[in-house]
């Protein structure tokens, strides 16, 4: 398993066939959305696209992409990116940090240089961090995934031996939200010898897939009319946000990709509404993210054909259900902190949730949304130096 440098350079061909089909986009009719009820706003998105063909400078985010280290290595078969950030300070601690979806690993670019290097950035050097942070297998440049059966387990079982074998640490901590909580969560469950503790951004219990309707993020449950109206509502509105991509993708991941793969439009309306929706956007999604943001994600996935595979790693969380690796309790056993974002679930946590994990460390954040370390950086940094201080 070698390790080779890796740098993104995308030919001037792509980008001109990229061009061509924005600008010969067939768009569908779109009234009465403009508080996006019906999904993605056709004025926003085309204002987007606009941009998109006459404002947007690929070349200047795939320089900043670029100047951090970039590697890529075949493990059991698959490839795998990463950043490699060096720590500077007395001690730096080896960190590997997961992103979800939509997310690309240029979520996480905000807090890697303040992780590995705090005294540049008005920190201790005592919390410097040896940063890695790879792509998930089948999202952006790891790719491509030829193979069925990755999920977010199997996943945790790669970044062990990539953090391990390849890279050389004893021990390690890892970080992640979304589906990189559920990597990450994995990892402090089955390789808790292996780590020095966790972070996370969302609090997700490892059986999330392990029902009779893996498609719905509810098994099913109702929400009770006993119950306020105002919980009720904030209830119904938290599912409302994560349920229409949780089916399709869990389902059926492959009929969508022709349409998205094929579509830079529609992969962009498909993934700018779960920011709109997830952010802590109040209706303007550029509070959060910026154009050029929203569109770099946008071209991760499109430039490297990963919709697909990203699409699927729903679908094998739910045809590969977790299976335990001990029966001991807590179920994740190495020390965890949690950061709640107000503009995400908050402390809204099921007690057994909970009781899985052995927190060590918990702060709530009145604002921030689901894409915790593009959206409140210095929160995340802050709550994962905290967390992981008293552990080394």
């Amino acid at each position: 398993m070698r390790v080779e440098p890796f740098q993104v350079d995308i030919s001037e061909e792509t980008l001109e066939e990229l061009e061509r089909r924005l600008k010969h986009a067939n768009w569908p009719d779109d009234f009465a959305n403009e508080e996006w009820r019906y999904g993605t706003n056709a004025k926003y998105l085309r204002e987007l696209v606009d941009y998109w063909i006459e404002g947007y400078d690929w070349r200047e985010q795939e320089r900043e992409i670029n100047a951090f280290d970039h590697y890529r290595v075949d493990i059991e078969e698959m490839p795998i990116h990463f950043i490699r950030e060096p720590g500077r300070g007395p001690d730096p601690m080896p960190l590997i940090l997961s992103h979800g979806w939509p997310w690309t690993f240029w979520d996480l670019h905000k807090i890697i240089r303040p992780l590995a290097d705090p005294a540049s950035f008005g920190g201790d050097a005592d919390d410097a961090f040896e940063v890695i942070v790879p792509s998930l297998p089948g999202f952006g440049f790891s790719t491509p995934l030829l193979q069925p059966g990755i999920n977010f387990w199997r996943t945790a079982d790669l970044w062990h031996s990539l953090m391990t074998e390849i890279l050389g640490f004893d021990r390690f901590g890892a970080q992640g939200g979304d589906w990189g909580a559920l990597v990450t969560a994995q990892l402090g469950h089955k390789y808790a010898d292996s780590l020095f503790g966790i972070h996370l951004t969302n609090l997700i219990p490892l059986t999330l897939f392990n029902h009779q309707r893996p498609w719905d993020i509810t098994a099913g449950a109702m929400v009770s009319t006993e119950l306020p109206s105002d919980e009720q509502e904030a209830q119904l509105a938290r599912q409302r946000r994560i349920a229409s991509h949780v089916a399709v993708q869990v389902l059926d991941p492959q009929t969508l990709a022709y349409g998205l793969h094929d579509s830079p439009v529609g992969l962009l309306a498909w993934l700018v509404e779960r920011r709109f929706t997830w952010g802590d956007c109040n209706g303007d999604v550029e509070s959060r993210f910026s154009k050029d943001h929203l569109l770099t994600t946008a071209m991760l996935y499109w430039l490297t054909n990963s919709f697909v595979t990203s699409a699927r790693y729903y679908a094998e969380a739910a045809h590969n259900p977790w299976r335990p690796s001990h029966d001991r309790r807590p179920v994740v056993e190495v020390p965890a902190g949690v950061t709640y974002l107000g503009g995400d679930v908050g402390r809204g946590v099921i007690p057994a949730v909970r009781e899985s994990f052995d927190i060590r460390y918990e702060n709530s954040h009145p604002t921030g949304g689901h894409f915790a370390p593009a959206e409140e950086p210095d929160v995340v940094i802050d709550d994962i130096r905290a967390t992981f201080r008293p552990l080394r």
